[in-house]
C-alpha cells in the first residue's frame, strides 16, 4: 500500500507518493494464489480495494469463487462460492457497505461487506440478493446504496436496474443503435444523483460509426443522448459533473456529464489504460496503464485552491486542466 499525500506545497509536483518497498522485492511481494479461468482478459472490472484499502476482493478465479485477501497479511481470508460460472465484474458502493458480482451464469448478486467497529474485514458467506434477468454473461456492474440500486449490463445489450434491498427488478435499459448488430455492455457508472453512463461496444467486425459509443440515462431510466466513440474504453468513473474515461487507444477524456461533450482535449499516455480513478479529495487522477506503470494527473497550485472549491477548480476550467503535473511507478506486469 503506497503513502499518498495530495497537494504538498513543498514540492514541485505538488503531491507526495511513497512508494512501498514491498513491491520491489521479491521476497516481500504479495502474490495472488490459484489461477485465473483459462483465457479470460484479466481487466480492473475483477478486483475491488476496501476503502481502507485493507482488503483486496477479486474475481475471475477458476472455480467461480470470489476471494477476499488481507493486504496487510498478504494471503487469503475468505473464499466464496455461490454463482455457477465465472465470475465477471465486481463493483462496490460509496459507502463501502455492499459489493456486488456479475457472472457468465447471467446473474448478479448482492453481497454485506462485513465490518467491525467501522473498518471492513471481510465478505458475508452468502450474498443477501440474487439478482436475474440478462440472457447472456455479465459484463459490468455498478451499486448505489444511497439510491437503493443495483445496475448491470450483459452481453445481451441490455442493462437491468434493481433495487438493492429487495432485489426488485424496476426496468431495462437498451442503448439505441443505427444497426441490427446486438450491441454488447463492458462498463457502466452511476453518478450520486442517479445519472446512468453506459459504454456499448459491438464485438464484430465493422465499420459502423456507432460501433463504440456513450449512453446516458437518467434515474428513471429516461434516455438523455449518446456520443459516438472513436476509441474502445477500458474504465469510466463519475466526479461530480463529469465523466472520466480511459481508452484502450491511450487516452484519457475528460465529459461533461449531461452532454458527454469532452471538457478539454484528451490527454495521450502513449500506453493503452487499463483504469482510472479519482482521488477522494477530487484533487488527482490515478491512471493504471498496461506497461504496469501508475500516472498521477493533477491540475493548478496548491495556492489556487479553497476550501470547497477544490472540485470546481479542477473540472470547471479547461486552462487550469491543461496544467497536468505527472509522476510515476513501475509494476512488474509479468508477475499478473
Amino acid at each position: 500500500t503506497h503513502g499518498w499525500l495530495p497537494y504538498d506545497r513543498n514540492i514541485s509536483n505538488y503531491f507526495t507518493f511513497i512508494k512501498d518497498q514491498t513491491v520491489t522485492n521479491p521476497k516481500t511481494q504479495r502474490i495472488m494464489n490459484g489461477p485465473f479461468a483459462p483465457g479470460l482478459e484479466i481487466t480492473s472490472k475483477l478486483f475491488i480495494v476496501s476503502h481502507d484499502a485493507k482488503l483486496l476482493f477479486s474475481a475471475g478465479h477458476w472455480d467461480n469463487s470470489i476471494q477476499v485477501m488481507s493486504l496487510t497479511k498478504g494471503k487469503i481470508i475468505s473464499h466464496n462460492i455461490r454463482h455457477m460460472d465465472i465470475v465477471t465484474c465486481l463493483a462496490t458502493d460509496y459507502c463501502g457497505i455492499h459489493l456486488i458480482s456479475g457472472s457468465r451464469d447471467t446473474t448478479c448478486m448482492i453481497w454485506q461487506i462485513t465490518q467491525q467497529g467501522g473498518v471492513p474485514v471481510g465478505l458475508a458467506s452468502k450474498p443477501f440478493q440474487i439478482l436475474y434477468g440478462h440472457t447472456d454473461e455479465v459484463l459490468s456492474v455498478g451499486i448505489s446504496t444511497e439510491l437503493d440500486m443495483a445496475v448491470s449490463g450483459s452481453r445481451d445489450g441490455t442493462v437491468i436496474i434493481h433495487t438493492i434491498q429487495k432485489g426488485q427488478y424496476m426496468r431495462t435499459l437498451r442503448p439505441p443503435s443505427e444497426s441490427s448488430v446486438l450491441l454488447t455492455v463492458p462498463n457502466l457508472a452511476i453518478s450520486w444523483e442517479g445519472h446512468i453512463v453506459i459504454y456499448s461496444s459491438i464485438e464484430e467486425k465493422t465499420n459502423l460509426k456507432d460501433k463504440n459509443a456513450l449512453h446516458l440515462f437518467s434515474i428513471n431510466g429516461k434516455y438523455l443522448g449518446s456520443q459516438v466513440l472513436t476509441e474502445q474504453v477500458s474504465d469510466i468513473c463519475i466526479t461530480g459533473e463529469h465523466i472520466i474515461t480511459g481508452s484502450l487507444q491511450g487516452f484519457l477524456s475528460i465529459r461533461n456529464l449531461h452532454s458527454l461533450n469532452l471538457s478539454m482535449n484528451p490527454l495521450a499516455m502513449r500506453m493503452p489504460i487499463h483504469c482510472v480513478c479519482v482521488t477522494k479529495e477530487y484533487s488527482h487522477i490515478l491512471v493504471g496503464l498496461e506497461d504496469g506503470k501508475l500516472i498521477v494527473v493533477g491540475v493548478g497550485k496548491p495556492a489556487e485552491m479553497r476550501s470547497g472549491q477544490l472540485s470546481r477548480k479542477l473540472w470547471g476550467s479547461s486552462k487550469r486542466l491543461s496544467q497536468i503535473s505527472a509522476g510515476e511507478t513501475e509494476y512488474n506486469t509479468q508477475d499478473f
